[in-house]
């Protein structure tokens, strides 16, 4: 297969202060339905324009009107409670623990209210020529908002849970794909535990075999992509290591879960995390189909120091040792803002660090 995007965006874009504010007011009852969406348009319309004006090869609409990176599942379905969930911990560059974050739980059964993606998907294609791409929620990731104690009354079992999950979803890329949709990301963060040491030890000591995880994780992914994946859609995964104002939450190379990820999935691009030491080293790419491309994320956006193009062509040259160099693309190392309150940088800084993108893969690549 070609590679037709060689600069490419993870998703989300920092939310600009009047959408945060105008947010709030909306979920006091200070806004209408259509006010909101009117000031969700105006932010959308600032996203597109910003990655046409740096030349990104494949944009989206920075998930403007998400409250968090995965917001488009649980505003579009009944059944979940926002902040219910099991606590996530999030350290520091150093590794400190600084916040704990509760995500979704499921509680009811669920029941499909709108499509999740559909408005995003053709609003930007009616504001722009460029290509476009759709951010999902994987499975996997998905499966964390089951709970043994609070999500039984709905769902016995977590399988139980899985299996309507996986309808909703081939519902909705069905829906995409009918519009016009060729190009579907998953957001899959749950696989960066399965390489986390510390976290893999967690699981085990729950009674979880994390390899088993894997396996389970990469069945629902591909039930999901399963027959769509043949009517030209491509499909990206993109896995970090969490990604919360600035904070991560897993660490670890990709060696623990590299060879079943990339090779018994239906994804066709990697979009990888690559942007610090907590990454490891390329050596796991050896394992990624020929077939395949590698997005390497590179460009941090959890940190306000810019990189600069010399270093990124160093390293993807390196990289260029087990994977070859024209099967890669380049890209942010994940979203600027996975959830509204963004990372700590500034505007401006995020528009330097999407130019740079933009230039070095021209670069590198013409």
């Amino acid at each position: 297969m070609s590679v037709p995007y060689r600069s490419d965006v993870v998703g989300s874009l920092l939310r600009p202060a009047y959408l945060t504010e105008a947010r709030q007011r909306y979920e006091a009852g200070e806004l209408s339905p259509a006010e909101f969406k009117r000031i969700e348009d105006r932010a959308v319309d600032e996203a597109i324009k910003l990655q046409e004006d740096v030349g990104i090869d494949v944009l989206t609409d920075g998930e403007q009107r998400r409250y968090a990176f995965f917001g488009h599942l649980i505003d579009s379905l009944d059944g979940f409670e926002k902040s219910g969930g099991r606590p996530v911990i999030f350290h520091d560059q150093s590794g400190q623990q600084q916040y704990v974050f509760r995500g979704p739980v499921v509680v009811d059964k669920l029941r499909w209210r709108r499509s999740m993606c559909a408005e995003e998907f053709t609003y930007v294609r009616a504001r722009t020529t460029h290509p476009a791409k759709v951010t999902l929620i994987d499975a996997m990731q998905a499966a964390a908002y089951w709970d043994k104690e609070l999500s039984t009354g709905a769902y016995p079992t977590l399988e139980s849970y899985l299996a309507d999950l996986v309808d909703i979803l081939r519902r909705e890329i069905a829906e995409l794909v009918r519009l016009g949709c060729t190009y579907i990301q998953f957001d899959a963060p749950r696989y960066a535990a399965l390489l986390d040491p510390e976290i893999r030890e967690n699981y085990r000591q729950r009674g979880i075999d994390p390899d088993r995880l894997i396996d389970e994780a990469i069945e629902l992914d591909n039930a999901v992509m399963d027959g769509f994946d043949k009517q030209g859609i491509t499909f990206g995964l993109h896995i970090c290591r969490g990604n919360n104002q600035s904070l991560f939450y897993a660490s670890g190379g990709y060696d623990p879960i590299a060879e079943k990820i990339f090779q018994r999935t239906k994804f066709h691009r990697f979009l990888l995390e690559y942007d610090d030491p907590r990454s490891g080293t390329f050596e796991p790419l050896r394992m990624v189909p020929e077939d395949r491309v590698v997005v390497l994320g590179l460009v941090s956006t959890k940190k306000a120091e810019l990189e600069t193009q010399e270093q990124l062509e160093q390293r993807i040259h390196e990289a260029a040792k087990f994977f070859p160099l024209e099967r890669m693309a380049l890209s942010p190392q994940c979203g600027f803002a996975s959830t509204w309150e963004g990372n700590r940088i500034t505007p401006e800084i995020q528009r330097q660090k999407l130019e740079l993108v933009v230039r070095t893969a021209r670069a590198v690549w013409g």
